[in-house]
């Protein structure tokens, strides 16, 4: 049996069940609930609020039903470095906490809320989107178009080190 659901833009008032998505997402992708801060749902509260303000933070819901079983968010990528690149040339956005309740995977849920970022931050000026997969991810982004990129990463509490 197809199931329907439909996609449409979160309300601010959506902002802690978006929060708690992204909190069972890292659950999901086996991070200890102990290393998770506790304060969570504040820190992801008031990123979210902040990002709505200064880098145009959308977010969009998945409903079955009439209850929202999956949620997405992006912005504009604030950057790690200094952006010396045009705007016009590259402006990054961010795609952030796409996440699916486990009884709705594998329904194109994620994928339609993908979508609709990826035309958000189109309106918004981004000329990129650029995220960061999760395993299960991977598939989903590579089925949309992304391409891995060269992100290089190095766990320096396991790495050795040599300073001299």
């Amino acid at each position: 049996m197809q199931q329907c659901f439909q996609i449409r833009a979160a309300v601010p008032a959506e902002d802690a069940l978006i929060a708690h998505h992204f909190y069972q997402m890292w659950l999901d992708n086996q991070i200890a609930e102990e290393s998770i801060a506790p304060d969570w749902l504040e820190i992801t509260l008031e990123f979210i609020q902040q990002a709505r303000h200064t880098l145009g933070y959308q977010a969009f819901v998945a409903e079955f039903e009439g209850r929202v079983v999956g949620s997405a968010g992006g912005q504009r990528f604030a950057g790690l470095y200094p952006n010396v690149i045009k705007t016009c040339d590259r402006c990054d956005g961010y795609i952030w906490g796409v996440y699916v309740e486990s009884a709705h995977r594998g329904r194109g849920i994620a994928t339609q809320l993908t979508q609709q970022l990826m035309a958000y931050l189109k309106t918004i000026g981004c000329t990129h989107a650029v995220l960061n997969a999760s395993p299960s991810g991977k598939p989903v982004y590579a089925r949309l178009g992304f391409v891995e990129g060269n992100l290089m990463r190095l766990d320096l509490q396991q790495q050795n080190v040599n300073l001299h």
